[in-house]
């Protein structure tokens, strides 16, 4: 499950263990950083959101980081260096300027790339709907990855119609 709020605001330490808590053993969350560090800058509370969301324990997937802010190499290096190092982090490139960038290693990729040498990969379906054979051709590009033991998150946009747990299901059943 993908988290959008805690980019808003950073939830209770207690919402962090009720999740934790009210999900099976192999749920995983994928948290959004908050915007006050990835957008405002301020890493003075990058230690705070980064002990809330380890309290998701073997829940917590990867970590993602929109960066929607001009590219700043020094920001970046802060950035990473205020994070907890364990975190897997998915890099949402949202400004051009961050073209070019090495964002990818072994703990972090680029939302909706494929390639890599970290151990996961991050996808985003945001332009529905899907046809049965865009799913079908998603599966076939996905199912090497699976293969070779990469943790695949993918996530379709939820709108109006509630057809984004129907992808979902339709795409598992592709991947069996």
């Amino acid at each position: 499950m993908e988290i959008n709020s805690t980019f808003y605001q950073l939830p209770s330490e207690a919402t962090f263990e009720r999740w934790a808590a009210a999900t099976p053993d192999g749920f995983r969350f994928a948290v959004k950083l908050n915007r006050r560090i990835a957008q405002f800058g301020n890493l003075e509370l990058a230690g705070t959101f980064c002990e809330r969301v380890r309290l998701l324990g073997e829940r917590l997937g990867p970590v993602r980081v929109v960066l929607a802010r001009a590219r700043d190499d020094g920001w970046l290096r802060l950035l990473l260096d205020s994070l907890d190092p364990s975190f897997e982090l998915a890099f949402d490139v949202r400004h051009d300027s961050w073209a070019g960038a090495q964002l990818d290693c072994e703990h972090s990729v680029r939302v909706g790339a494929l390639g890599g040498a970290a151990p996961f990969r991050y996808l985003r379906f945001r332009e529905p709907p899907y046809r049965d054979e865009d799913l079908t051709a998603f599966a076939e590009t996905v199912r090497p990855l699976l293969s070779a033991g990469v943790d695949v998150y993918a996530y379709f946009r939820h709108e109006e119609e509630p057809t984004a747990p129907a992808y979902a299901e339709r795409l598992q059943s592709l991947l069996r």
